[in-house]
């Protein structure tokens, strides 16, 4: 029998064997000074597009104002315990109802968290006889969620609606034998491609094959839509979304999530999420400034068309520079460049060292061998001065990256890691 930690120190990872070059840098990296278009970064100034901060409500001094109100009032802790027990209160009954009315469902609950709240709510729908389809570029929260049922699970092609009417088949064919139900998974918009997940095209498939359908709109709620309540609004299918659920650290910059569907969905939920059952409840603080937060994004327009207004400046000046941003249907702005790891190391040095630029880089094996992704989200807050420096920096760091500069930069780091 061998050690349990034996393979931990053979093999640190995909990620992990960079650690020692990347730690503190290109991951785990220190911001500093207030949320903001422009913050810190190891003592420099830098733009800042790495903020999910989309509608620049973050220090927002209304948001501020009522934050340290509500901190003062309650303090951090209260309410103390799950809120099946004693963490239950009046506010975050009304945050549920404004939640609701305003992405148009019956009812909504308010979750702790976006990432453990999607989990247990893809737990709770299924049990050991249903089948989930979902798309597979789907969030790791989603995929952390599939991975508890019991049951069988079809991934489909990313966005791809021929691949999945095909497992839909499969799954009407498995649910007729198990005697189970089928649940549909997709994103409002997935957040490393910023495109919309094809809302509109699934639900039309409802009507063929019998399925109930969730969507997680984490980065649509808010940015997308005629008022800013997401995806399925902006597509026109809020409707026949069964289950809708969104956080409120992207648009809301806060903490916390909700789910929201027909009224007897959320009360059979808030019964069988495990993860709110046994868990303390959102506190007061967070509770009171997510109503301010709704309260904003339902009566100042302009945070959403300043936001847009920033949104086309960027994607439009990078699409006329010639730069590949896949096909984004939302604020998310990916562009995609060739390379190395140890290259993406050099040009995200470079952007950052001299040309005051942080953005998020992702590379193997979030996306294939060979390709480069750096991720920027723009924000309300952001300037068109802001997008202009960027602009001409990413020209600057395709010149030298298609020259060999960063090759030849990175080579050293290479051939110390054996890549």
């Amino acid at each position: 029998m061998r050690d349990l930690f034996e393979k931990i120190y053979k093999d640190k990872g995909p990620l992990g064997k960079w650690a020692s070059q990347a730690e503190g840098y290109f991951v785990f990296p220190k911001l500093e000074g207030q949320i903001s278009n422009r913050m810190k970064f190891q003592g420099k100034d830098v733009i800042t597009w790495s903020i999910n901060d989309y509608l620049g409500l973050a220090n927002h001094p209304e948001v501020r104002k009522v934050d340290a109100e509500a901190s003062n009032e309650y303090g951090a802790a209260y309410p103390m315990g799950a809120r099946m027990m004693s963490g239950h209160t009046s506010l975050h009954e009304q945050l549920q109802q404004e939640l609701a009315a305003f992405v148009s469902k019956e009812a909504a609950y308010v979750l702790n968290f976006g990432y453990q709240g999607i989990m247990s709510t893809v737990d709770a729908l299924v049990g050991k006889d249903d089948i989930i389809v979902y798309d597979v570029d789907a969030h790791a929260c989603i995929i952390d969620g599939v991975r508890l049922h019991m049951g069988k699970r079809f991934t489909y092609k990313h966005n791809d609606i021929e691949s999945l009417e095909k497992n839909l088949e499969r799954a009407n064919k498995m649910a007729t034998q198990t005697g189970g139900g089928i649940l549909v998974i997709s994103e409002g918009v997935f957040g490393m491609r910023g495109e919309q997940g094809r809302l509109k095209e699934i639900a039309a498939l409802k009507k063929k094959f019998n399925f109930r359908f969730l969507v997680d709109d984490a980065h649509g709620f808010g940015t997308l839509g005629a008022t800013g309540a997401g995806a399925g609004e902006e597509q026109g299918v809020q409707d026949d979304i069964d289950v809708y659920f969104a956080t409120f650290a992207k648009s809301m910059a806060s903490t916390g999530a909700f789910i929201a569907a027909d009224k007897e969905i959320i009360d059979y939920l808030k019964y069988n999420l495990r993860s709110q059952m046994f868990a303390k409840s959102l506190q007061m603080l967070l509770v009171k400034g997510a109503l301010k937060r709704l309260d904003m994004i339902r009566t100042m327009p302009e945070l959403k068309e300043n936001l847009w207004k920033v949104v086309d400046a960027l994607q439009s000046g990078l699409k006329e520079r010639g730069f590949d941003i896949g096909s984004t249907q939302s604020c998310v702005t990916p562009v995609y460049l060739k390379g190395s790891i140890p290259e993406a190391m050099a040009l995200v040095k470079d952007l950052r060292e001299n040309h005051g630029i942080f953005c998020s880089i992702v590379v193997y094996p979030v996306i294939p061998k060979g390709l480069i992704l750096l991720r920027m989200i723009p924000t309300a807050m952001h300037t068109l001065e802001d997008v202009a420096v960027t602009l001409e920096a990413f020209s600057s760091i395709r010149e030298r990256l298609t020259s060999g500069l960063y090759k030849r930069l990175s080579a050293s780091v290479s051939a110390a890691m054996g890549d």
